[in-house]
């Protein structure tokens, strides 16, 4: 998932953190503003197709948002870390990143680390999407979508049958004499 539609979320709608936000980054950094908040992807999680004859699969992209605030009073901090995580659900839970996406959610939070001088507190987040097109005007998104876009049009069909019964009697065994009983074509237009 892209990085910048959420960052441009994050200013947009969370007032308490003055516009510190940003994309990775050294979180020990003593020049870093307080409060912030470091925005990076974490992981991809796949689930089985959900077709048998196409490449159909539910991924799962989940970030963090690591929240970094001064520590100096402790309680303070904590409430405020408190404001802040709240502030941070009103502008990513339900919010679509991309239009593949789904909404994203919460799937919850840690403390990172406490110490005189800071607090590192990271939510993880998640939205997921579908690898595999829908129609096939779409882009391929797998290999076997590509090969399939390499194939030529099917225009028609002929059929022709050699029935097996009845039994050529000149043959050992009864089976087609090599003869067309029947043939019948069909043409398809889009």
């Amino acid at each position: 998932m892209k990085i910048t539609p959420i960052l441009t979320q994050l200013r947009e709608q969370c007032p308490g953190l003055s516009n510190h936000v940003a994309a990775g980054g050294d979180l020990n950094d003593p020049n870093l503003p307080l409060p912030s908040a470091r925005v990076t992807p974490q992981s991809d999680l796949a689930g089985a197709s959900t077709a048998q004859n196409a490449a159909r699969q539910p991924v799962r992209d989940r970030f963090d948002v690591v929240l970094v605030l001064d520590a100096t009073d402790a309680a303070k901090a904590l409430d405020r870390l408190h404001e802040l995580r709240a502030e941070l659900w009103r502008a990513l839970v339900g919010f679509k990143p991309g239009g593949d996406y789904s909404a994203i959610a919460y799937d919850g939070g840690e403390l990172v680390s406490i110490n005189g001088s800071r607090v590192l507190y990271r939510l993880r987040f998640f939205a997921e999407f579908q690898l595999g097109r829908n129609l096939a005007s779409q882009p391929a998104e797998s290999w076997h979508e590509r090969e399939l876009d390499g194939l030529s049009s099917f225009t028609g069909v002929t059929v022709r049958v050699d029935a097996i019964d009845p039994a050529d009697p000149n043959l050992k065994r009864p089976g087609p004499d090599g003869r067309l009983e029947m043939t019948f074509s069909g043409d398809v237009t889009p």
